[in-house]
């Protein structure tokens, strides 16, 4: 059969590739064409449009780069009306997924969705639209399926974790070997610094977290390098010999971590999974931040906090991301009370997403359902 699937930012790549290996699995005849990134390609997945063409951050970026986005979508369009794919599966990135799927609705394309888009955070009313053009959906956080049939009378299939696989997936390093490679110290404990994928957040993120590290004499800070963003962009963060900087290997520099600053996103759950202290830090450009405040109505902004309904990891927004506060957490997490807590809630956590095997399942759903139709 043929799968056409549609991600837009590196976590979708991420596990965009772990859906196409399970569908593969699942389908020894599976043609699958992509929007994507490097991931998915390696893993099978034709691909037609890289994510880092795609990725505007805010809602003022997403103004400045309309032209562009619509482009995209009448591409899409006609990409997949010479495909005639038997499936669409959307992979999150909903401002334009909604937008194709209601487009593919109309010429008779059936609709997969998995990794919800987040309407429980904001603009609910798209539940109107998710109900009238998607066909299934399936969700990988567990409030979700409550949200979707309690609240809305819309049924979903709760698949489990992605992020459980890939990390269950990722090998564990030489840390000795790790180190030297990357010209990290080959000593002191390592602060692991997450700060976004996209060069506006990078840039504002970074600027913070770095302002710190003259608190921290003791420790290593170590920037993880987006996939998206080449190492000349991070070239002005790395002038401090207390800064490291390591290329697309994330979860290898979490498994050796004794702490980290993470940009809101998923990359608070990853730091979770694989038991990392954190403190959690947002700050996007005024204008963004004063339209998002007003329609987004959750109580937390990281996974982490949103999933165990408590505040488990220190969020600093905004005006409250600053040196002093962000020295303040950050100390309290490298060793004593605070730290302890946050491990064990992270074991909770876990426990509370359900296990492995969410690509798979998903696969095999998909799978099913386009051999029952």
């Amino acid at each position: 059969m043929k799968y056409y699937i549609i991600a837009g930012e590196a976590s979708g790549d991420l596990h965009g590739s772990n859906l196409i290996k399970a569908l593969k699995a699942k389908d020894k005849d599976a043609n699958i064409r992509c929007w994507g990134g490097d991931l998915m390609r390696q893993a099978g997945g034709t691909l037609v449009k890289h994510y880092k063409e795609m990725a505007f951050m805010g809602f003022l970026e997403v103004l400045l780069n309309i032209g562009a986005i619509f482009k995209n979508m009448k591409f899409c369009r006609h990409d997949i009306a010479e495909f005639q794919p038997d499936v669409i599966i959307f992979i999150d990135y909903s401002g334009f997924n909604l937008r194709i799927a209601k487009w593919a609705r109309t010429r008779g394309f059936r609709t997969n969705y998995y990794i919800s888009p987040q309407i429980w955070a904001s603009r609910e009313g798209r539940i109107a639209k998710i109900k009238r053009d998607i066909d299934a959906m399936y969700v990988i956080l567990p409030f979700e399926k409550e949200f979707y049939e309690k609240k809305h009378g819309y049924p979903v299939h709760f698949v489990g974790h992605p992020l459980i696989d890939a990390i269950q997936n990722t090998p564990t390093p030489n840390e000795k070997q790790f180190r030297k490679t990357n010209g990290i110290d080959p000593e002191k404990p390592i602060i692991a610094l997450l700060p976004g994928s996209r060069k506006q957040e990078v840039q504002k993120m970074l600027t913070t977290m770095l302002s710190v590290i003259s608190d921290f004499s003791a420790y290593e800070f170590v920037i993880a390098g987006a996939p998206s963003l080449d190492k000349e962009f991070y070239a002005p963060f790395l002038q401090n010999p207390n800064v490291g900087f390591v290329a697309n290997k994330t979860y290898e520099l979490l498994r050796m971590s004794h702490a980290a600053l993470v940009t809101s996103g998923t990359a608070t759950l990853e730091t979770a999974l694989f038991k990392v202290p954190q403190v959690v830090c947002y700050k996007a450009n005024w204008l963004s931040y004063q339209i998002a405040k007003r329609i987004i109505t959750l109580e937390y902004i990281s996974l982490v906090n949103l999933i165990m309904k408590t505040e488990v990891v220190k969020e600093l927004i905004q005006q409250q991301l600053t040196t002093e506060n962000l020295t303040k957490e950050l100390r309290q997490i490298l060793d004593g009370p605070k730290r302890n807590v946050q491990l064990g809630a992270y074991d909770e956590l876990e426990k509370k997403l359900g296990g492995s095997g969410a690509s798979e399942t998903a696969a095999t759903l998909i799978v099913q359902n386009l051999k029952n139709t």
